[in-house]
């Protein structure tokens, strides 16, 4: 796939968009080299809802740009006039079992599962700790992801290429 062929749509999805689906997001663009555009989306962010700050923190310690990341609904991307998703990514187990928007375009889907990082009263230090793991389990399934070979990605092949990554 060369840089001037039309990078691939990937939305991450999560309940809240604010751990999870938020590092991925910046991950994949972070390392997509022109391939590919993340975004993110939850099912039901609360109100007010923001990225978590520790998210955000270990994602700036590993030198990955955290700037225009927000939380938003998944309505968003469901709406006319929405970027056209190639491939969504269900990142928490809730989400995955929701019922999603009827996506335009018909993108391939896969349910990549990662613990919350956010859940639980532990220490700061052990929920950072957490997010810092998160991130490079998410790291390396990106990295797979970014590496396959253009006929992998292509729209026929997509949906099981996703899929098979989630067992990586």
């Amino acid at each position: 796939m060369s840089t001037t062929t039309t990078p691939l749509n990937v939305l991450f999805l999560c309940t809240h968009n604010s751990a999870r689906s938020i590092l991925a997001e910046a991950l994949l663009n972070d390392m997509g080299q022109a391939r590919f555009k993340a975004y993110s989306a939850g099912s039901s962010p609360r109100a007010n809802q923001h990225p978590n700050p520790l998210g955000l923190q270990v994602l700036q310690r590993a030198g990955v740009s955290i700037d225009g990341l927000r939380s938003k609904s998944w309505d968003e991307f469901a709406a006319a006039g929405a970027p056209q998703m190639d491939l969504i990514i269900t990142v928490c187990d809730n989400a995955a079992g929701e019922v999603c928007p009827i996506w335009p375009g018909h993108p391939a889907t896969a349910h990549w599962s990662y613990p919350d990082p956010s859940e639980g009263d532990a220490s700061e230090e052990v929920k950072l700790e957490a997010f810092r793991q998160t991130m490079h389990m998410i790291r390396r399934r990106l990295e797979l992801l970014v590496n396959l070979p253009a006929e992998k990605l292509e729209k026929a092949l997509l949906q099981s290429t996703a899929r098979a990554l989630s067992s990586h």
